[in-house]
């Protein structure tokens, strides 16, 4: 069964172009042309990965990924953007995006990062069902959930659990910055060492209602989630 993509882009042009190289990589590909009609066809469909532009009519991109994130966590999501704005890609990245990508760019590179996402996605099934335990809280990776004992759950995104993960991985030992990058994001340039540290700065807010659980910076090393026994 093909893959289905959900393109939202407002640049009609473009969004043909880029629906038919898609197609021709193999894909199943639903083009939207506004944020508006974007969301309507996400909430119709059932997507393996949504690609947005941030800079559309009527409902922006970065608006409509806050609305897919209220209750999806855990689906794909890529922005394309004329803008190649360091403070942009944060907030992509704080709202839950896999990736961005700045236009002009080739077709090649975003089927290149779409079949890596995925690859990630399914390289990561065989281990989904691990449940980690983290002092009073069990992490369960494939539902994107940390739950306490003393109850509550938190949902994480996907990338806030791929993170998580690979700290409770090394938990009491030192996770390495540049281990991390590259088995998460694929790289370990700064841009994505800086969102890997908005990452770990939201998993510190979930974690410090209890005593004894820390997510330390190691000077120019990484970080190490520190759990008393």
């Amino acid at each position: 069964m093909k893959q289905k993509i959900l393109l939202v882009e407002d640049d009609e042009n473009l969004g043909f172009v880029t629906k038919d190289f898609l197609e021709m990589s193999g894909f199943s590909v639903s083009l939207a042309t506004n944020g508006k009609t974007g969301l309507e066809a996400y909430q119709d469909g059932n997507y393996d990965i949504i690609i947005l532009d941030v800079m559309m009519p009527q409902v922006d991109g970065f608006s409509v990924a806050q609305t897919i994130r209220k209750n999806d966590k855990s689906t794909p999501i890529i922005f394309l953007t004329a803008k190649n704005m360091k403070e942009d890609r944060i907030r992509g990245f704080k709202l839950g995006g896999d990736d961005y990508i700045t236009k002009p760019f080739s077709t090649e590179e975003l089927t290149l990062r779409i079949e890596a996402i995925l690859r990630r996605m399914n390289n990561g099934a065989d281990q989904d069902q691990v449940i980690y335990k983290i002092g009073p809280f069990s992490f369960n990776y494939s539902e994107h959930s940390l739950n306490s004992e003393k109850g509550g759950s938190q949902r994480l995104t996907k990338r806030e659990a791929e993170v998580l993960r690979m700290l409770c991985e090394y938990k009491n030992k030192i996770l390495r910055r540049d281990v991390a990058l590259k088995a998460i994001w694929g790289d370990d340039d700064y841009f994505m060492g800086r969102s890997m540290d908005v990452y770990i700065t939201k998993l510190r807010k979930m974690l410090k209602t209890e005593d004894g659980i820390t997510i330390n910076n190691i000077h120019n090393t990484g970080f190490k989630l520190e759990v008393a026994e």
